[in-house]
């Protein structure tokens, strides 16, 4: 048995959690192919948005073809510029990606409507742009027999648009079809509302652009190595300009708020560490008693490790970054989701339970402290 397979003993659960982020979200099919070839195969995948049709393609997909589908589907959205050699090549390259997205759409992902929205009635009326395209994709290089059959579990998630409310679409509770993952990535304005059983959803990043709280919190609570693949720092400078505020404003929009789920996840052990106190004060008639059946449940404590992995931004990158989707950028991406995960993972101890007297712990490269 190798090291990953005795790691991933170690843990009932071994997740992979994916936020949104647009054309970004190719550095997390670059931390996949190193999850991948190091030997870790996740059994549940969530995601939001971009991180969602990732998710999708991951668990719909045989595991000696998840990393080939990936690659086709980002090789298919995107295009090449050609200018990546010349001076200023990349901020050119990004900025026509930006241009031609807003401009023509992406193949195989999303067009311009036409008449635009102004002149239309009913959903084609709600958005810039039409996702009918993604719908042919998702059924291109995502297995949804595979999806639904239980070998992985996936999870979406996406906002109601009538409630306000956030939802996750997941295959232990319902057949998952192209259009949960469409729902989930339906980012206003530029993409409609997708229609599930009579209601409307949005991109599931309106309200919150992670399922790591999904993840964490769910009942019964397991012991859970999670990979968390952020596309938006929470942290950057101070912007000395309107386009460094503009990205600014992105990153805090849609950062994850990683560390208030960790830490409202810390709170939750020490509450239920304090209950195995009581229990143990009470005498064992009074404290197996089937009255206390539930107290004794909220009692037990998971360990969790949560390996957080932060997309970089590249210094020729500004607010437009998540729609530009040329190749060059696309393959840097990857590349550098390729290269943190494999640093990662060469860390001494990164994959072992927390220590005698913990149960939770995060490891971070780029943030060591975190």
């Amino acid at each position: 048995m190798n090291r990953a397979n005795r790691s991933k003993c170690a843990y009932e659960t071994v997740a992979l959690v994916l936020q949104g982020g647009g054309a970004l979200g190719s550095y997390q099919t670059g931390v996949y192919e190193g999850l991948h070839e190091y030997g870790l195969r996740p059994d549940w995948v969530a995601g939001i948005s971009i991180g969602a049709i990732n998710a999708a393609i991951i668990a719909g997909s045989p595991e000696d073809e998840r990393v080939e589908r990936l690659r086709g589907f980002w090789e298919t959205i995107c295009r090449s510029y050609g200018y990546e050699n010349l001076p200023w090549g990349e901020w050119m390259n990004g900025r026509l990606a930006a241009a031609t997205a807003l401009m023509h759409g992406q193949p195989g992902f999303f067009k311009p409507r036409f008449p635009p929205p102004f002149w239309q009635q009913g959903i084609a009326a709600t958005s810039y742009y039409d996702t009918t395209p993604l719908l042919e994709t998702l059924r291109t290089y995502v297995d949804f027999g595979l999806l639904n059959s239980g070998s992985v579990r996936a999870s979406f998630g996406a906002v109601n648009v009538r409630t306000g409310n956030f939802a996750f679409f997941d295959s232990t509770q319902c057949e998952l079809t192209p259009h949960h993952v469409m729902a989930s990535g339906a980012l206003p304005p530029g993409f409609p509302a997708v229609e599930i059983d009579g209601e409307y959803y949005w991109d599931g990043g309106v309200v919150s652009n992670t399922p790591l709280y999904y993840v964490l919190s769910s009942s019964p609570m397991r012991d859970t190595l999670a990979f968390q693949v952020d596309l938006w720092p929470a942290r950057g400078p101070l912007p000395t300009n309107m386009d460094e505020v503009e990205e600014r404003r992105k990153d805090i929009q849609y950062s994850s708020r990683t560390r208030l789920v960790t830490d409202t996840l810390k709170r939750n052990i020490k509450l239920r560490e304090d209950l195995q106190r009581l229990l143990a004060m009470l005498p064992p008639g009074k404290r197996n008693a089937p009255e206390l059946a539930e107290i004794r449940r909220d009692a037990q404590i998971p360990a969790i490790n949560v390996i957080n992995m932060i997309y970089e931004s590249k210094n020729y990158e500004r607010h437009s970054k998540d729609y530009e989707f040329g190749t060059e950028a696309m393959r840097d991406h990857w590349a550098s989701g390729l290269a943190d995960i494999r640093a990662t993972l060469a860390r001494p101890g990164v994959l072992d339970l927390p220590a005698e007297g913990q149960r939770f712990v995060t490891h971070d490269i780029h943030r060591p402290e975190a």
